[in-house]
């Protein structure tokens, strides 16, 4: 990238939050050249910026999954929270089943009640009112839901760039093949002057 600042247009085709984009090569004779490569070292170049972008693809697939575990869970902590809200006042108590490990549940009788406690994670629950509550998750909910649509741009933006890169790969291949069989077929000055 340059040393001005560029326009947006110009960061989206040069990278994405980090990753870079491939570039299309319509000549690879032409590429060949200006980059000083030769056809072996381009094709190394190509294959290992291939890889990278395989690893940040199962880097991103985990983070999706992993947002798209966490939606559910907020919001079925905000279905509770706003259980509990609606039954605030009226005197009838809520009987719930809830998870104390994995695999093992208890029935509890939640009475009116003002506050909840949110686990925050890292071994970390904070008692918090109803409404803050509500704010708190659907404060999470929004952020987790924008979250995951960055991400899926970004593995669309990736995948382009993978597709890119296996087309600029087997361009670069077919144009060393071409060469070689060229170089069989014409005669070296030296052979043609030996027949």
């Amino acid at each position: 990238m340059s040393s001005s600042s560029p326009s947006s247009s110009d960061a989206d085709l040069s990278e994405r939050r980090g990753i870079p984009a491939a570039k299309f090569i319509q000549d690879v004779d032409t590429y060949l050249s200006q980059s000083g490569f030769d056809s072996n070292s381009a094709l190394a170049f190509h294959q290992e910026r291939l890889q990278q972008y395989k690893v940040v693809e199962m880097k991103l697939l985990a983070q999706q999954r992993d947002l798209q575990a966490k939606i559910p869970d907020i919001e079925k902590c905000l279905e509770v929270v706003t259980t509990l809200e609606a039954r605030k006042g009226t005197g009838e108590s809520l009987k719930a089943d809830f998870e104390v490990s994995e695999g093992i549940y208890s029935r509890a009788c939640i009475e009116d009640t003002d506050s909840v406690c949110l686990w925050l994670g890292a071994n970390v629950m904070l008692e918090y009112t109803c409404e803050e509550a509500t704010a708190l998750l659907q404060n999470n909910l929004e952020n987790a839901k924008a979250s995951l649509e960055v991400l899926v741009a970004d593995l669309q933006f990736l995948r382009d760039q993978v597709t890119v890169t296996q087309v600029t790969i087997a361009r670069i291949y077919n144009y060393d093949v071409h060469q070689r069989r060229v170089k069989q077929v014409t005669p070296t000055p030296i052979a043609a002057a030996d027949a």
